[in-house]
């Protein structure tokens, strides 16, 4: 059973078509404000569920990080009845999976007029020799709390509906896909948007992500913007504004 006020969401509109995918233990309420801007633009707006997610945290622990891929390009086949063209946009792990959805390699026959990623990493601070031993730890010790908020808007921080704490198998399936997306980032040639928060305390800018992931993709335009005064869920978060204009604007400029 879905969460209440955490289920997918659907805005009918023009032939631009606006594929959101939520984060890690999020849901597409994370994504719904982001969606009724784009839908206010006159673009068909579609937030998806990604399998696992917006029910319960057990869901989560027989979840691979391909059956969140066929989760967006379910969403993207749908989209495609009434949109001539598609923009895929992505939040944290959402944003890993929009980019790796735009390689076109895992999924042939889905091209995207654009892809928008935010607040995503290019890697997790995790050795990749410790990997198996996640895997092993995740059998019998199933979930960790999750760190300190990082949310500058109190107010929209109460409204979130996400799993309270992260589960350990999933950690292991997000670290593979990242790995797997880092290795497909040359064949994004789609037109690129990048936003991130200097104040994000889970993706930190120190960390170098975004120029990372910027320096790899071979799209001829790739934009990267910054934000100030929002952690880590930059479309819910102080500066929401800001970041829905961006990707309007980068929208309208790219159809």
């Amino acid at each position: 059973m879905i969460i209440p006020t955490a289920e997918p969401f659907f805005f009918p509109g023009g032939p631009v078509g606006c594929l959101l995918v939520h984060g890690f233990t999020g849901t597409p309420k994370d994504m719904r404000w982001l969606g009724e801007y784009l839908a206010g633009q006159g673009h068909s707006v579609l937030g998806i569920r990604l399998t696992g997610h917006a029910t319960q945290i057990e869901d989560m622990f027989r979840t691979r990080w391909e059956d969140w891929l066929v989760s967006v390009e379910d969403g993207y086949q749908l989209l495609s009845g009434i949109a001539d063209q598609i923009y895929i946009i992505g939040l944290s792990l959402g944003g890993v999976l929009s980019l790796t959805f735009a390689s076109g390699s895992l999924t042939p026959g889905c091209p995207v007029a654009g892809v928008v990623a935010m607040a995503t990493p290019q890697h997790l601070p995790i050795n990749p020799r410790l990997v198996p031993a996640l895997k092993l730890i995740s059998l019998f010790k199933k979930t960790n709390p999750k760190g300190p908020s990082d949310w500058q808007d109190k107010e929209a921080e109460k409204l979130h509906t996400f799993y309270a704490d992260d589960p350990i198998k999933g950690g292991v399936q997000v670290n593979l896909l990242i790995q797997e997306m880092v290795t497909r980032l040359p064949m994004v040639t789609a037109p690129a948007l990048l936003i991130y928060s200097i104040d994000d305390r889970i993706v930190r800018p120190e960390d170098k992500h975004a120029e990372l992931i910027v320096e790899n993709l071979s799209s001829p335009k790739k934009q990267l913007v910054w934000i100030e005064n929002s952690g880590h869920n930059i479309a819910l978060d102080l500066q929401r504004d800001t970041v829905f204009k961006v990707v309007g604007d980068f929208i309208t400029e790219v159809s």
